[in-house]
């Protein structure tokens, strides 16, 4: 039987997922096409207008059908999605619901009505001059913009010199995403409580502390499904991720809390034919939950991790919910290995790489451990704090995926892949080191 080929628009379509892409089961029956480069999307300040413009051109021109448009990558592939989605009357959630949960400070409204699992919050306008610490929540705390990516402006504060040195950074980053996502917010028509605040506000949060998880699951036809958790565990002493993990190791009545308090806040926000995820603080000392962040990306660094231990990528959900279907699967399917993490190989100063590992390097390190890939993340030459998506804190130099019968056994893999990935960086001062840093 012949099986017609289906053609899936990808805005921002990079090589690394076209490859997971054509390995799931409905993706080996699709051809997938760039929609907008990465460097398009991502770098310096956007014209959220000139790039819809021109996606709707590269659709219009094309010779053929559109039968998907999808993409993995946060703001503003996030939302053009849903933009162009409507536009063809193709399958996809609404781009309220969708701003309803990139628009921190909405989202913990919207999450006020439903759950009492989020911490304490308040508004700090950079606008004002010196502005003063809002009465609540008390430090430590975080602020950070009500629209950002990647962790990009967070910072954690616990006195008001911080919070002063904090709002001065915020004021100075907050236009490159702020701007363009007030253009967004002009195409939904806003409650006076968030048209009020706009995009270039900042938002403070009560600190929250314990065990970083997430679930992540998906909407079809307005029913909510979780179908995973996920631990998000933080290099020794510090707030950026060492790896993510699948399963999570948390007890079955933690997951299953953290599953209930999703869908209550996923119904909330109207969110239907996408999928999503969900970030928790759980502290097992105090057995309290704590709601982090509300995604609506789908979540391309967990897609390796679904298909070494459950046998296929996350991605297929993604594309079978583009093409309207029921993205429910075999829930008996099983992968090759009991237990999955992407692992953050940092550096946490900045510096010019003055060597990277080789690609043939990288090949043989694969080849020798098996259920590893590895990306180099810095460009020979480059600075590392002209990386794009990067935190506050520290700069990514290789992203390790590994699967492994247990946890001991991944953190062995990660712990050679460590020893062997040779990087070499420069300061100001022309002075080199290499890193040897676990």
């Amino acid at each position: 039987m012949q099986v017609t080929v289906k053609n899936v628009f990808v805005v921002g379509l990079d090589e690394h997922n076209l490859e997971i892409l054509r390995r799931t089961p409905t993706g080996q029956h699709c051809e997938f096409h760039q929609l907008l480069n990465l460097d398009e999307l991502q770098v310096g300040e956007i014209d959220i207008q000139e790039l819809l413009a021109k996606a709707e051109r590269i659709l219009d021109d094309f010779d053929g059908s559109v039968d998907a448009i999808v993409g993995y990558w946060d703001f503003p592939v996030t939302l053009f999605v849903p933009i162009l989605c409507s536009r063809r009357g193709l399958p996809s959630s609404s781009l309220e619901s969708f701003v309803k949960c990139e628009h921190k400070y909405w989202s913990r409204l919207e999450q006020q009505k439903v759950i009492d699992e989020y911490p304490a919050f308040g508004l700090v306008e950079l606008s004002e001059e010196n502005p003063a610490p809002p009465e609540s929540p008390a430090y430590p705390m975080w602020l950070k913009p009500v629209k950002s990516a990647s962790s990009e402006l967070a910072y954690k504060v616990g006195d008001d010199e911080a919070f002063q040195q904090a709002v001065s950074l915020l004021r100075d980053g907050v236009d490159r995403i702020g701007r363009p996502f007030e253009q967004i917010l002009e195409m939904v028509d806003l409650p006076p409580e968030i048209s009020s605040v706009g995009g270039r506000t900042a938002l403070a949060e009560a600190a929250m502390q314990g065990v970083q998880a997430a679930v992540e699951g998906y909407v079809y036809k307005g029913e909510v499904v979780v179908y995973g958790a996920l631990d998000s565990v933080d290099y020794p002493g510090s707030s950026v991720f060492l790896r993510h993990q699948y399963p999570s190791g948390l007890p079955e009545n933690v997951c299953r809390w953290m599953s209930e308090v999703a869908t209550k806040v996923i119904e909330r926000v109207g969110m239907d034919n996408s999928t999503f995820s969900v970030e928790f603080f759980y502290d097992p000392v105090e057995e309290k939950l704590g709601l982090l962040e509300v995604n609506t990306r789908h979540s391309q660094s967990h897609a390796e991790l679904f298909e070494l231990v459950d046998g296929v990528a996350n991605h297929e959900r993604m594309l079978r919910l583009g093409f309207g279907q029921d993205p429910a699967l075999d829930e008996d399917a099983r992968g090759e290995y009991r237990v999955a993490a992407e692992w953050y190989h940092r550096r946490f100063e900045d510096g010019v790489a003055a060597r990277v590992p080789t690609p043939e390097e990288v090949s043989a390190l694969e080849e020798s451990l098996p259920g590893v890939t590895i990306e180099i993340v810095p460009k020979q030459g480059q600075r590392l704090s002209d990386m794009t998506a990067q935190d506050s804190y520290s700069f990514e130099l290789a992203k390790i995926t590994i699967g492994a019968e247990d946890e001991t056994a991944m953190r062995a893999k990660y712990e050679r892949c460590v020893d062997e990935l040779v990087f070499e960086f420069e300061d100001e001062h022309g002075t080199k080191d290499k890193l040897a840093e676990h």
